[in-house]
């Protein structure tokens, strides 16, 4: 019979391509994940890793196991759910992970409702990148994601996951107050092919957004500043160092709309030398979503979260 703990170990396995990066995912040795994927090939009397200078690789054997072990993991998280509802103690803590502007727009506002009509449930937060906490889940080190959608990312149909839409938000062009189009009311991502750009580092999921608007617009943008920290971009910005698109919720203090003068939010006063205009046309766009191991959204737990943050979302408009 197979040991579920084992499949387990394969799914992080194929999750994370070797054997040392899927050891410290689940808290175990390397060698202790050998010595449990040794014992599965012995389960099923195939050869189910191939290890090589790039890490490590599903047979073809592996990958057809990982598909029924999607299934087999979902169907546990279910079976726990189930039980958890039957227990009718609708107490206890559930994790978090969701990346700071996240955190202040939806997480923030589920864990007041939750306080309200679910008391029992305790939130214990982790910031985590945008692309970050989907990997986090599927390790099991927390319960619920909030990231958004990047290269990369599971799609919806993802057996592993469930995936709860929560918010969208355009990016708006950052400009110094200088800039030849500071006084026009749209800004057309092509206008901007020739400037130095200031954005994220490769990873972050909004410089992945930031590069395909640019793509789309016919040029490969001229990144020469770095930021993960928008408060940081739209100082840069304001010193005349570049243009940026950011979030438009990150920049809502920025004269309290696009088109406005002044700083970001989180810190950053009026008078940063910096006017923000939206996109002309299809403006590029950070979609924000929950993410939970498919079969947990039945939780007793979990599920009141994953209505709070949506609910939180929806109220975001």
């Amino acid at each position: 019979m197979i040991d579920a703990r084992r499949l387990r170990i394969l799914r992080a396995v194929a999750d994370h391509r070797t054997v040392t990066a899927a050891a410290a995912a689940l808290y175990l040795t390397p060698s202790a994940v050998s010595q449990q994927l040794a014992a599965l090939e012995q389960e099923t009397g195939h050869r189910l890793v191939e290890r090589g200078a790039r890490g490590a690789r599903l047979t073809a054997a592996g990958e057809i196991l990982l598909t029924h072990a999607n299934e087999v993991l979902a169907q546990l998280e279910r079976a726990e759910a189930e039980l958890a509802a039957y227990g009718d103690g609708v107490a206890g803590v559930v994790t978090v992970a969701g990346f700071a502007t996240g955190i202040g727009l939806v997480i923030a506002p589920a864990i007041a409702e939750l306080a309200a009509s679910d008391p029992g449930i305790r939130v214990r937060v982790q910031d985590a990148e945008g692309d970050a906490s989907v990997p986090m889940v599927l390790d099991r080190q927390v319960d619920v994601a909030v990231a958004v959608e990047y290269r990369g990312a599971p799609r919806e149909d993802d057996l592993r996951l469930t995936r709860v839409p929560l918010y969208s938000e355009p990016f708006d062009a950052v400009l110094p107050v200088g800039h030849r189009l500071a006084s026009g009311a749209e800004v057309e991502v092509g206008e901007l092919a020739e400037d130095v750009w200031i954005g994220p580092y490769p990873g972050n999921p909004c410089h992945d957004v930031v590069v395909l608007a640019c793509e789309y617009a016919g040029f490969a943008p001229r990144l020469e500043h770095s930021s993960d920290d928008f408060r940081a971009v739209v100082a840069l910005a304001g010193a005349g160092a570049g243009v940026a698109l950011v979030p438009r919720s990150a920049l809502s203090g920025v004269g309290g709309a696009p088109g406005g003068e002044g700083g970001a939010a989180g810190g950053v006063g009026p008078g940063t030398g910096v006017v923000v205009r939206p996109v002309r046309g299809s403006a590029p766009t950070r979609r924000v979503f929950a993410a939970v191991r498919r079969g947990a959204e039945g939780h007793p737990l979990i599920r009141p979260v994953l209505l709070a943050l949506r609910g939180a979302g929806r109220a975001l408009g």
